[in-house]
């Protein structure tokens, strides 16, 4: 029945649904040694688990703060500044040449688009001559 309960432990605690009293009896059955062959992966985990429980940091953490230069971070900013201006204004000036462009081809196409239509007219304009000057005999 023991181990019954533990393959239901391990299946709840694969889905993170386990109480710290079933973590616990886990625990305590995979450090005992007596476990089931087909248990036995789960092993070296749970002993990980208590070693790394009983690891402490011992090295001493320096509690002295570094001094920092800032004199050369504001002299970067003020680099990164002026160059961010320098190119930024180049590609606005670049991009407002492009719609200038984009709408003088668009003016170009419609003042073509007129002029087709009034030349369209003149065809009946030149008929209309030739059909004054056949009924006067003109020439």
């Amino acid at each position: 029945m023991e181990l019954h309960n533990i393959e239901k432990l391990i299946e709840k605690y694969l889905d993170a649904t386990t109480t710290v009293a079933e973590e616990e009896t886990l625990k305590a059955y995979f450090l005992k040694g007596d476990v089931a062959p087909h248990l036995k992966e789960y092993t070296a985990m749970f002993t990980y688990f208590s070693v790394a429980k009983e690891e402490t940091f011992t090295k001493q953490v320096p509690l002295k703060p570094r001094k920092r230069n800032y004199k050369w971070l504001s002299v970067a900013a003020v680099a990164v500044l002026v160059f961010g201006i320098y190119y930024g204004n180049d590609y606005r000036e670049q991009k407002e040449a492009e719609y200038v462009l984009h709408q003088t081809k668009k003016a170009f196409g419609l003042i073509a688009q007129n002029l087709n239509k009034g030349t369209e007219k003149l065809v009946y304009l030149n008929k209309f001559e030739e059909a004054k000057n056949k009924i006067y005999k003109t020439n």
